[in-house]
């Protein structure tokens, strides 16, 4: 079997139920939800699905095992979260009734993110858990009664093992990007998890790719599954915006502060994470809101930082290359390499948190003038023929960057 044709959904030994809806068409109501997770959706103004949520819903209401190849960005969380949202039977204390495996602890809160308002419709409550937080607070979470845990695979079983959480009562199981679960070893604590699950649920896979041990999960802890593909669409250089500005040494951060002063949301780029720190500070005394995100920071500080940058509270955040690779953020506005980047990969990773779910988007890349030749080079690596033009701080035309005029 093979999952190369990102346009076909391909069903596994599944001939009853409804018929496949066609990717990308329709809306929401045409997928069987309820109303009131319509209406949940209606108010973040989101009503035509996601291919892989188009395919992939109908199965998982007909209580099918799903399996899905998608990447993070292609709308899985609402794929296998509304429908067993809807399905979803009310809990016990330390006893819920639907699990969703995540790789990491950034994850499992965008996952609780997503989730939260249509849960909230169908009076369902949502909890992450995962290691690094208070495990007392969590625990007294799950014995107040939580329906769906969204879990770090270490922390689950560490709650298990101290009797603070029973798999008794679970009828619903997603195992969220299994392919990083495998990269990062979790992969025998995921199968210890399955094991442990009472017989007679549904299991939902999701994962960028399906082939070795993914391939395993698939055969030994799913049923018949209704296997769905989309194959990642790859951000293009022609559909982002590209800016190059020739900034002095002494006015870069007031020219970075000019940029995000007209964008809701901007995502900067810096080399370390000293200079990390030190831009969000500095933006800071420009007036702007900003914060840093980087590997040194607590886990807290940097799980307050990225909420409040997905939640439109912070409307600046300062990253490096190897933090910015857990920030899946659809509407970003603008990203400004605030450092060039050392190459035309980290160049396209970067801006491509601009291009996300269809959107094109604004990349601004700051030169000093001992930078013109590398990021001449790295143009022409791009086939990119843009000039750097040189702006000032108070120069009217940065106002006008983001909009791409």
């Amino acid at each position: 079997m093979t999952l190369s044709d990102p346009l076909v959904e391909i069903r596994s030994l599944a001939a009853d139920g409804p018929a496949p809806v066609q990717a990308g068409s329709g809306t929401f109501a045409d997928l069987g939800l309820c109303d009131e997770i319509l209406a949940a959706l209606a108010a973040r103004g989101i009503t035509a699905p996601f291919p892989i949520q188009a395919r992939a819903i109908p199965d998982a209401l007909a209580g099918r095992d799903v399996c899905g190849k998608a990447k993070t960005g292609s709308g899985k969380t609402l794929a296998f979260g509304l429908p067993i949202l809807q399905r979803l039977p009310r809990s016990k204390p330390g006893s819920p009734t639907g699990l969703v495996l995540a790789p990491t602890r950034e994850l499992a809160n965008q996952i609780c993110d997503e989730l939260a308002a249509p849960a909230a419709a169908v009076r369902r409550r949502v909890l992450a858990v995962y290691g690094g937080a208070p495990i007392d607070k969590q625990i007294a979470r799950l014995s107040a009664g939580i329906d769906l845990a969204v879990a770090t695979p270490g922390r689950m079983i560490d709650l298990i093992d101290r009797g603070a959480v029973s798999l008794r009562a679970v009828r619903h199981v997603v195992v969220d990007e299994a392919d990083r679960m495998a990269d990062m070893g979790f992969l025998p604590q995921v199968e210890w998890i399955l094991r442990n699950v009472e017989s007679g649920h549904q299991t939902l896979l999701f994962s960028a790719t399906l082939d070795g041990a993914v391939d395993s999960l698939i055969r030994r802890y799913q049923s018949r599954p209704s296997m769905h593909s989309v194959a990642p669409r790859e951000i293009t250089v022609a559909e982002m915006v590209h800016r190059f500005v020739g900034v002095h040494k002494l006015d870069k951060v007031k020219v970075a502060a000019a940029i995000a002063g007209t964008a809701r949301r901007t995502l900067v780029f810096t080399r370390t994470k000293v200079a990390a720190d030190r831009l969000a500070r500095d933006l800071r005394r420009e007036g702007v809101k900003a914060a840093p995100i980087h590997g040194d920071l607590r886990q807290t500080a940097r799980e307050k930082s990225l909420r409040q940058f997905i939640e439109g509270g912070l409307p600046v955040l300062v990253a490096t290359d190897v933090a910015a690779r857990g920030i899946h953020v659809d509407d970003v506005d603008v990203v400004v390499q605030y450092d060039p980047p050392s190459d035309h990969k980290t160049y396209l990773h970067r801006a491509g948190r601009t291009a996300r779910a269809g959107e094109s988007g604004v990349v601004v890349t700051l030169s000093l003038w001992d930078e013109e030749l590398e990021v001449k080079r790295l143009q022409r690596r791009l086939e990119l023929d843009e000039p750097i033009v040189e702006m000032f701080s108070n120069d009217a035309r940065l106002r006008d960057l983001v909009h791409g005029v």
